[in-house]
This record gives C-alpha cells, sequence and structure tokens, in this order.
C-alpha cells in the first residue's frame, strides 16, 4: 500500500471515529461535544475528555464552520481548522488502526 493512500485511510478512520464519538456524546447528554467540560464529578470530567480525544476534529470543524458562517471569519481560519482537525484526524486514525489490527 502506498504511503498517501494509507495516509488518507488513517485519516478517514479518525473522522469517522471522530463523528462516531460525537454522535454518541450527543445521543447520551442531548447537547454538542464541545472543548468546555462542564460536570460537577471527576468521573464526568475524565468522561468528557476521554470523549474529546476522539472527537476532537468533529468539534473543531464544527466550530470553525459557524464561526465562518456566523461571525464571518476569514477562509483562511478554516482552512487552518481543517487542517489541524485532518492532522488530529490522522493521530487518531493510526491509534484506532493499530487497536483493531493488533486484536
Amino acid at each position: 500500500m502506498s504511503e498517501s493512500l494509507a495516509f488518507f485511510f488513517s485519516v478517514a478512520t479518525g473522522f469517522v471515529a471522530a463523528g462516531i464519538t460525537g454522535s454518541v456524546y450527543r445521543i447520551v447528554t442531548s447537547k454538542h461535544p464541545s472543548f468546555q467540560v462542564w460536570s460537577d464529578t471527576t468521573i464526568g470530567n475524565v468522561m468528557g475528555v476521554a470523549t474529546l480525544i476522539f472527537a476532537g476534529p468533529n468539534v473543531i470543524l464544527r466550530n470553525a464552520f459557524r464561526a465562518q458562517v456566523f461571525e464571518n471569519r476569514p477562509p483562511v481560519w478554516l482552512l487552518f481548522s481543517a487542517c489541524l482537525a485532518m492532522i488530529w484526524s490522522f493521530i487518531s486514525g493510526v491509534f484506532v488502526l493499530s487497536l483493531i489490527l493488533a486484536a
């Protein structure tokens, strides 16, 4: 497999993991995942951070699109946010794929 194909496969796996994690979080808590972890318990804070580890690209892109539409931010902001989300997706995708291949 070529390196670029492996890279894009890992990025896609990371985006899928982010989407699934964000959707499950929204189903359980009835609110969007956010970088603001508001919980009164330690277990809630730990679960919020664990969720954000995988749902981070989803949160970044949602916030970037909202800022583009509602706050009229420059398009470069959206480009940098997409690059950051892609790098985060790559890292989480490599982690998920290594877990799958190890099993």
